[in-house]
């Protein structure tokens, strides 16, 4: 093979790969500002209904299941939300600190945290 041929399909193998990158890319801001959207149209969720659900309502729930709280946060959750700047778990913050950590995770990811969010 000469290598003006060579030269010729590895850009274009760049090129596919540069393509599919972008693709990627604005799917994920896609999916990113559809989560947002979701949750911003719901400012006043029911987090009380949820927490009564995920754990019996109880703010401070530490069971040694690896979750935390009255909405259960795994706590690599909790850190990536940015809840260590109220307390280093969730079940060692107040409900309010609690409420709003679990806001920001819904905007990064959704409800999907919560499977007591689906069952409304």
């Amino acid at each position: 093979m000469s290598r003006q041929r060579k030269d010729r399909r590895s850009r274009s193998v760049i090129g596919q790969l540069l393509a599919s990158a972008v693709l990627l890319t604005v799917t994920l801001l896609n999916a990113s500002g559809a989560n947002a959207a979701a949750v911003l149209s719901k400012p006043n969720r029911d987090w009380d209904a949820i927490a009564r659900c995920e754990s019996g309502g109880n703010w401070r729930a530490n069971t040694g299941n690896g979750h935390y709280g009255g909405l259960q946060f795994t706590q690599s959750s909790w850190n990536a939300a940015g809840g260590r700047k109220y307390a280093p778990r969730a079940d060692l913050a107040t409900k309010a600190e609690q409420i709003a950590t679990a806001r920001r995770l819904a905007e990064i990811q959704g409800m999907g945290a919560w499977t007591c969010a689906h069952r409304r």
